[in-house]
């Protein structure tokens, strides 16, 4: 089921390159079970919950926003998540793409939403890149309600199938016989594809041109058709492409080998020691939501997570389900921030 819906949007998004699917389709009841991270899920979705107003929560379609273009690995997991939160919650979770400046102008637009439950915003560990790349226009960590962790995953280092290297130490070699000529293709500055091409390049010794995109869906688009050479994404957005061989994948960044490409090494094993990149995504809100609707949130995404279909879908995808409370991920979001303002800094990245 998940695959299926995974793909067809996915194929959609990158045939148009802007879409807005905002359509909701039906899935089957998930089941209950618990998450396997201390965190008890509920076996109801009719928790005690109320908005300020006293109306049961939720009392009307919830907005999901994504603060990128339809076809990235942000808006896959939010609608595989947000189909599901539709069945559990009796009321549809509707996916709005706000993508532009890395991410900032959707997450502001979800920041200043009222905090009454009905916009969350989805995040990746972008949301951890862009304190230390642009003059933000609220406080990252105060102005936001941490609601639930989703899952993380490894990158993918792949190229186009032209060029002529079949392993990362050829790739290296090539970029080292070509300095400038190669370039790598990603969703903007600050996007993971651009921190974790950039900690490529540095720990590599190598001279790749950034190409920014709008979004990791047209960044895509560029690769298979072959107007940029490299992409250094999440693995689960590029998977479909490296099984339809229209893209070429040479390592996974992560500790070790992907279950969903055994075959393919880690790009640490490969050629460069050391390197491991890994995307997360998240769910949060507007600060000042109350804590009966956020708790009640974090339990219905628990119980989505816990249940075999969910954690297959995100295994067959590279990737693996993670379940925090609220004040977990919070700390989750903290220590991340922490990580990658080092990288940034190391990297002199800044905003055009």
């Amino acid at each position: 089921m998940f695959r299926s819906v995974h793909q067809a949007h996915f194929s959609i998004a990158l045939v148009t390159g802007l879409v807005f699917c905002a359509a909701i389709v039906p899935v089957a009841r998930a089941q209950t079970a618990s998450t396997g991270s201390g965190q008890a899920a509920s076996t109801s979705s009719g928790q005690a919950a109320s908005t300020s107003s006293g109306q049961a929560y939720p009392a009307r379609p919830i907005r999901m926003i994504v603060p990128f273009p339809p076809g990235g690995s942000n808006d896959i997991v939010a609608r595989v998540i947000g189909q599901q939160l539709t069945e559990r919650l009796g009321k549809p979770v509707v996916i709005d793409n706000r993508g532009g400046a890395g991410g900032m102008i959707g997450t502001e637009t979800a920041i200043h939403a009222q905090p009454d439950g009905y916009t969350l915003l989805i995040i990746s560990v972008a949301y951890a890149y862009n304190p230390w790349i642009y003059k933000l226009n609220y406080d990252p960590v105060k102005a936001v309600a941490p609601v639930a962790q989703l899952g993380t995953g490894p990158n993918s280092l792949v190229v186009h199938p032209s060029v002529p290297a079949n392993s990362v130490k050829e790739l290296i070699a090539l970029a080292r016989a070509r300095p400038g000529q190669l370039n790598y293709a990603t969703a903007g500055i600050g996007s993971f594809q651009h921190m974790s091409s950039e900690m490529f390049r540095i720990m590599a010794g190598i001279n790749i041109v950034h190409i920014p995109f709008k979004g990791g869906g047209p960044a895509m688009l560029a690769v298979i058709a072959g107007q940029s050479q490299i992409s250094i994404g999440s693995l689960l957005q590029t998977l479909p492409h490296i099984r339809s061989g229209k893209l070429k994948p040479l390592g996974t960044g992560g500790a070790r080998r992907s279950p969903a490409l055994p075959e393919v090494p880690t790009i640490a094993e490969a050629g460069v020691p050391g390197y491991e990149a890994n995307n997360w995504w998240g769910i949060i809100a507007p600060a000042g939501i109350s804590p009966a609707i956020s708790n009640k949130l974090n339990t219905e995404v628990a119980a989505i997570l816990a249940t075999p279909e969910t954690q297959k879908w995100f295994l067959g995808e590279g990737g693996e389900v993670v379940s925090r409370t609220p004040d977990g991920f919070g700390k989750w979001i903290l220590s991340e921030m922490e990580k990658w303002g080092k990288v940034v800094k190391q990297a002199g990245i800044k905003a055009d």
